[in-house]
């Protein structure tokens, strides 16, 4: 099964927070792989200008061969980006787990109306616990449940 992992990737915190959250779920769910998009590489760089459309169809691929995108909801707003790839998941009807730490409040379980409405499971659980492992179990448990509901093989 094949998980696109969509959330900011922007400061060395979140990006060593998404390779934790994606080596968990490898873990957790026996057959999966997560997909990256910060692993994303054109040239010498990853994030070199000159490749920035390159990294945008490599991303849109990605959502599109999904199995399940794993949407990172954190902030007071959620990420561009991944609002965008949530978008490319539904369209695509690839279930959609939205996860979100940040304990800020907003319209629907924390977040925007149509992001929570976007997600086919959402899981909200707060940051002050900071158990990794809890979260990456809670999180595959609405994978399988989100597949489930798509009639998707786990």
């Amino acid at each position: 099964m094949r998980i696109y992992l969509s959330a900011p990737l922007f400061t060395q915190a979140q990006r060593r927070w998404n390779r934790s959250l994606a080596a968990g779920l490898e873990e957790a769910i026996a057959g999966s792989e997560v997909v990256l998009p910060q692993d994303f590489q054109f040239g010498q760089s990853y994030n070199d200008p000159r490749h920035s459309a390159n990294i945008c169809r490599a991303c849109v691929a990605a959502v599109r061969e999904a199995d399940v995108m794993v949407a990172v909801l954190d902030g007071a707003d959620v990420d561009s980006g991944t609002a965008l790839e949530m978008g490319i998941a539904c369209e695509r009807a690839i279930p959609v787990v939205g996860v979100r730490t940040d304990y800020r409040e907003s319209q629907d379980r924390g977040v925007n109306l149509i992001i929570a409405g976007a997600c086919t499971e959402l899981l909200r659980e707060m940051s002050f616990g900071e158990d990794m492992s809890q979260l990456v179990k809670d999180l595959a448990g609405k994978i399988v449940a989100a597949l489930k509901r798509a009639q998707k093989p786990v």
